[in-house]
């Protein structure tokens, strides 16, 4: 989408458009320690003075990360200015650049001392990809720079069941099991759930704390001989769902298999499409340069990105 000056009619939109913007400025993030939680997944716990002005939203919150290009140690963009950093970091030239992702905030708190904290998990891959490249060698005292929430309610938090809605079902693969385990964390005691969370490994069936009553199917590709595209639906297939009126569905992970489930949700289990919330995280087969080249297509430098990368 192209930026146009807005004539008079459109006063109003661009006053909404400015309060939009200002939910979202640049954080400095410094790593304070590591800590690898099953075969694919390592937490970093970062903090930093800036934290002081971070407003979570809880649930999925997102953010978009600087990670510094490889042989750097620490994020250097030439501006973060509302207004022209985005240009200034698609003109760097590439081997300087770093690169951006999204990822969703596991935890915000405070500590006894005063001080912020926000732990963000990663998926681990080797070098397959610069964020899991990065997040492998991450020591204490580095530093990145990232674009996060100035507001708890912002757009980047996906999750927003209605008040009418009488049980939660969600999907979520290793990429968006951060966020579903956050948003567990903070759902209401007794509220029913009823999950599917796919991951590659059977250790990464990590621990998860939940006041709501829910019921979780771990799906484990290790060895299961099921081609991705399949291996899902085949799952929610089968599965018992406890009668629900109405629904709230919220669904992450790989866009194929995002698009298959809500299929499923929409047309076998008869769930309201307008009651589903479905997010491709990333695509197979698409490589991460590629995604973001598709998100930013015609963006121009002076729009503040939003965090649905």
């Amino acid at each position: 989408m192209t930026a146009t000056a807005p004539d008079t009619a459109d006063a109003a939109d661009t006053s909404d458009a400015a309060a939009e913007t200002a939910h979202f400025r640049f954080f400095e993030l410094e790593v304070l320690r590591t800590r690898r939680l099953g075969h694919s997944f390592l937490r970093v716990t970062f903090g930093g003075g800036s934290l002081a002005g971070f407003r979570s939203g809880g649930f999925d919150q997102s953010l978009s990360l600087f990670l510094p290009p490889e042989g750097r140690e620490d994020t250097v963009l030439p501006s973060t200015d509302e207004d022209t950093w985005f240009g200034a970091w698609r003109g760097m030239p590439d081997e300087e650049r770093p690169v951006m992702r999204s990822y969703t905030v596991r935890e915000q708190r405070r500590t006894p001392e005063g001080a912020d904290e926000v732990d963000i998990d990663f998926v681990l891959h080797g070098d397959a990809s610069p964020a899991s490249r990065w997040a492998g060698r991450a020591v204490t005292g580095r530093r990145i720079l990232a674009i996060g929430p100035a507001v708890a309610e912002n757009k980047s938090v996906r999750f927003q069941p209605p008040a009418t809605a009488d049980a939660i079902w969600m999907y979520a693969d290793e990429t968006a099991l951060p966020a579903a385990a956050a948003i567990l964390e903070r759902l209401a005691e007794g509220t029913a759930v009823r999950a599917w969370f796919e991951v590659p490994h059977e250790d990464d069936r990590l621990p998860l704390s939940t006041a709501a009553k829910a019921d979780i199917t771990w799906i484990v590709r290790e060895g299961t001989g099921r081609e991705r595209a399949d291996r899902v639906p085949a799952a929610l297939r089968s599965a018992e769902v406890p009668t629900a009126e109405a629904p709230y569905v919220w669904l992450a992970g790989e866009a194929g298999t995002v698009r298959a489930t809500r299929r499923h949700f929409v047309q076998e289990r008869s769930v309201d499409r307008r009651s589903v919330r479905f997010t491709g995280y990333w695509r197979l087969g698409a490589s991460e340069e590629q995604l973001l080249a598709e998100a930013y297509a015609g963006r121009a430098p002076s729009e503040e990105p939003s965090s649905e990368l």
